[in-house]
């Protein structure tokens, strides 16, 4: 379990390399004293919001790496990469908020009917990964309360996600996976 201290100190490590990709081109080296648990493989996403609205968000859905790592992997390309956006620059910086959002590993839902998927969702506590042969979407829980969705609709914004129709989540060759976050933000 991640104390409010790690989170602090992932949100301020996610800002320092934003920081200095954008302004020298570095990646920072991982601090010699970081607590031994931020090394431990996790899921993990950073957030970039400017003035409240979406930026870039990157992440690694499943344990890849250790979390520091994939932190650092993460805010570079959340300010960079995101294919949705131009990436940010650096007079974007002092507008910038960082968040990052720690994953519990996904787990399959398991249902005989695709109904049941409705009763098996939490808002706000689940997020959803979906899949079908090569597409994959994923909805981190905090965008169903942003977006004040119940669980249908989070549902058919994530077949959405990964460019498939909206009810793509009644197939029975669909694979749904939920998950946890802890969010840290600045």
């Amino acid at each position: 379990m991640l104390t409010s201290e790690d989170g602090k100190f992932l949100v301020q490590i996610a800002r320092k390399v934003i920081v200095s990709y954008l302004t020298h081109k570095k990646i920072i080296e991982i601090p010699k004293n970081t607590n031994p648990q931020l090394m431990e493989y996790m899921g993990v996403f950073v957030t970039l919001n400017r003035e409240k609205q979406l930026r870039g968000c990157i992440g690694y859905p499943e344990p890849v790496m250790p979390l520091l790592e994939a932190v650092i992997d993460v805010a570079i390309c959340a300010a960079t990469r995101d294919p949705r956006f131009n990436p940010v620059t650096s007079v974007e910086l002092d507008n910038l908020d960082v968040e990052v959002s720690v994953l519990s590993k996904p787990v399959l839902i398991d249902v005989k009917n695709p109904k049941e998927y409705i009763e098996k969702i939490k808002i706000g506590q689940d997020g959803l990964i979906i899949e079908k042969g090569p597409y994959r979407g994923l909805l981190l829980p905090q965008v169903a309360i942003e977006w004040k969705w119940d669980e249908e609709e989070l549902l058919s914004n994530t077949c959405m996600k990964a460019g498939l129709p909206s009810n793509c989540w009644q197939s029975p060759d669909i694979k749904i996976y939920k998950f946890s976050s802890t969010i840290f933000k600045e």
